[in-house]
């Protein structure tokens, strides 16, 4: 598993730890500060009784959500655009400005060579440690199938992304691909990293990551959610992978701005797509 996976589940067993009332109120305390977070939304440092309650909190009081497709989380984008190819006629997507991955390996199993060969539209969503670590979906669909793929758990900030090739296809990662409106694809994928101790899907919760050393795929049948509804969280930042068939959406945000959950970042290409 490497290094930086037993440092995330050692630092898993910590942030889970529940110190006395007085002493865990001072962390909290520290933490919020040190990340300049927003509490605004949640209840007060001092009720959550670890830190890793403090990290997955949840909101009081659902957001109201913007029409078109919204984003699944609180973050930062990295990187969007379309896919381009290389010698290989491979799919490939702009993690940060110059550096590159695959579609097709980040994906694997999850996608077949028809879906792809059209190309992909995507963008890659940092959330950091002060964000809301919940995800949810950004519009009505079906979810297919979850895939887990084992792999490293690298830091997924910027200065790593430019430092190690294909980074993404490097971490473990849970790939949801799901039918919109019976006619697109869309790959929401959750990317691992160092401290995240936990993925955890509300919908499957046999799902298991930073645990397994083999990569396995569910299958669902007749799994429709809501735009908005909850699909489960992080248990410290990471980054979602947004990928779509081509030409479906048109994504109305630039790299580098926050985004939030239940705020639109992209219109359907359709009208009747809503």
């Amino acid at each position: 598993m490497g290094f930086s996976n037993s440092a995330s589940k050692m630092f898993g067993i910590i942030a889970k730890y529940k110190f006395p009332k007085i002493i865990q109120k001072n962390i909290n305390k520290a933490y919020v500060n040190a990340f300049n977070i927003n509490m605004s939304e949640f209840k007060s440092l001092e009720e959550y009784e670890s830190l890793n309650a403090l990290f997955t909190r949840a909101l009081l009081n659902e957001r109201e959500l913007e029409d078109g497709f919204v984003s699944p989380s609180d973050g930062k984008i990295l990187e969007l655009g379309s896919s381009f190819q290389n010698d290989l006629k491979e799919n490939l997507a702009f993690s940060i400005k110059g550096s590159s991955y695959s579609i097709e390996e980040l994906l694997k199993n999850s996608a077949s060579k028809e879906e792809l060969e059209n190309g992909i539209d995507y963008a890659n969503i940092y959330l950091s440690p002060k964000d809301y670590h919940h995800y949810h979906a950004p519009c009505n669909m079906q979810i297919l199938s979850a895939t887990y793929m084992s792999g490293a758990l690298f830091s997924v900030s910027e200065a790593k992304l430019a430092k190690i090739i294909n980074l993404y296809t490097k971490n473990e990662r849970v790939v949801l691909k799901c039918l919109v409106e019976g006619k697109f694809i869309l790959w929401m994928v959750f990317v691992g990293a160092l401290n995240v101790g936990k993925m955890h899907f509300s919908f499957d919760t046999s799902i298991q990551t930073n645990a397994a050393n083999f990569d396995f795929t569910h299958t669902y049948e007749d799994l429709f959610v809501k735009k908005g509804q909850r699909l489960g969280n992080f248990e410290l930042g990471s980054t979602i992978v947004l990928i779509t068939q081509k030409g479906f959406l048109k994504f109305s945000k630039n790299a580098y701005e926050q985004v939030e959950f239940s705020k639109k970042i992209a219109d359907f290409a359709y009208s009747h797509l809503h």
